[in-house]
């Protein structure tokens, strides 16, 4: 009797340590089955670098890759293959694609009940939020110079453009080793999301909105510009003359005096806590994208230091992504929707996706919103034109983007449509473009009226 026990004993412990491992195995296969099927070595899924399952559309349908051949097979038109590129790859992983990735098992079908599902794994589609035809009006406009257009709904979070350039036709790739003429410089680079740029006199929007919740009501408070501003021995140089002012008329201005001045006030720590709360200085992820940090970094810093990174100056560094999230901040009274690109993947009933609304939460008192949309909707309408933007209640500021070493300026323009049925936040930035209302504005207004005309397509 006691070796029976003694047996039982020891086979009730070796049916536990079994049970216990099958838990285990259960478990990591619960949670990490997607990422052993879907990794990047695996012949079944991956052609070198690149995902060679399913397919991908833009938010009407227009194909924009096919990965269920031999090869990969892009869009029909050219442009619209350049101006997607940085989103979904090159034929050679010199561009990589994170958004395929990250939703591999969707793409492929893969689900945690069926595994793969053997022929059907080439048949699922991801439809992107971006228009192709946004995207292919973005990359024209900018006309060859280097730099980023991003347009995004800030009620729903869908970005309508994400367009970086210099590109290039994965169909036709140039010599970029080769190239001589700087056309190419950083087109590995997605500069929409991957970038820290000087921002310029953009940035004032948030020194704005600083000045407006810790300094009380300065409605009726005036500045006087009169070209410079002694700081403590150091000279802050204004883009003009401007004379006694109200902030309504200094940001139309775009006074570095005033605006120099109201960061000073606010201080260096309680600007830099509005960096960071208004997401400056953090990234973003979402759909496999991680975009890049800002700067802001008083750190030690001087009044004059503090002064000039109060109008974008300084060692002030924005991502266009995050910036362009601000906008909508600054569009929908305090809060907005988080942004995204991968609207859906429709596949089998355990292996499809659909996106959910994420927002940034309040970070802005509306009443602080309301004052710098109207002070943004009287920059368009008394110093852009706007004639720009017909038939739009644009709200923006410009910003010219000093980079140093003599070179020509950064032009900056970010702002927003104040519209239910178009609700837009956009941002462009032109590097050496020089002024932003000159150089960017026009850009924009192109951009805003092609999303437009495809909004208005899907409401008819």
């Amino acid at each position: 009797m006691r070796r029976i026990s003694k047996r039982t004993v020891f086979l009730l412990i070796l049916m536990g340590i079994l049970v216990a491992g099958l838990l285990f195995f259960t478990a990591r296969y619960f949670l990490h089955a997607r990422e052993w099927v879907t990794f990047q070595g695996s012949p079944h899924v991956y052609s070198g670098s690149n995902l060679s399952s399913g397919k991908v559309t833009d938010r009407s349908g227009v194909l924009l890759l096919d990965s269920t051949g031999e090869s990969r097979v892009y869009a029909e038109d050219e442009t619209i293959r350049k101006a997607t590129l940085h989103l979904l790859g090159d034929r050679y992983g010199y561009i990589s694609a994170p958004i395929l990735t990250e939703y591999a098992d969707k793409l492929v079908g893969f689900s945690i009940v069926n595994g793969l599902y053997g022929a059907k794994q080439a048949s699922n589609t991801a439809v992107l939020s971006i228009s192709a035809q946004v995207q292919k009006v973005a990359l024209e406009a900018l006309s060859g110079y280097h730099g980023t257009v991003g347009v995004y709904n800030y009620k729903t979070g869908e970005i309508l453009c994400a367009v970086t350039s210099p590109s290039y036709d994965p169909d036709n790739m140039p010599d970029i080793e080769g190239d001589q003429t700087g056309a190419y410089d950083g087109v590995y680079l997605n500069r929409f999301f991957q970038s820290a740029t000087v921002p310029g006199s953009i940035f004032k929007a948030l020194t704005a909105a600083a000045a407006i919740e810790t300094l009380g009501d300065l409605s009726g408070r005036t500045f006087t510009c009169n070209g410079t501003l002694d700081i403590e021995g150091d000279t802050l140089v204004c883009n003009g003359t401007h004379g006694t002012q109200t902030l309504t008329q200094a940001f139309a201005n775009s006074c570095n005096v005033a605006f120099g001045q109201l960061a000073m006030e606010v201080g260096a720590e309680t600007m830099e806590e509005y960096a960071e709360k208004l997401g400056i200085t953090t990234s973003l992820s979402f759909d496999g994208l991680t975009t890049a940090a800002g700067s802001f970094d008083l750190t030690d810093a001087a009044n004059f230091e503090i002064a000039w990174a109060g109008c974008g100056q300084y060692n002030d560094l924005i991502n266009p992504c995050q910036y362009m999230t601000f906008m909508g901040v600054l569009a929908n009274g305090g809060e907005a929707a988080l942004p995204y690109i991968m609207d859906r993947v429709e596949g089998g009933v355990f292996a499809g996706y659909e996106h959910g609304k994420k927002t940034t939460g309040r970070v802005l008192e509306r009443a602080t919103t309301d004052t710098i949309a109207q002070m943004m909707r009287n920059n368009v309408v008394n110093i852009y034109g706007a004639w720009q933007f017909p038939d739009l209640e644009v709200c923006a500021k410009s910003g010219t983007a000093e980079v140093g070493d003599g070179t020509t300026p950064n032009a900056t323009f970010a702002g927003f449509i104040r519209d239910t049925d178009y609700p837009l936040a956009f941002i462009v930035i032109i590097e050496h473009g020089g002024a932003g209302s000159a150089a960017a504005a026009p850009i924009a207004g192109k951009v805003l009226n092609a999303c437009v005309d495809v909004l208005s397509q899907e409401k008819s």
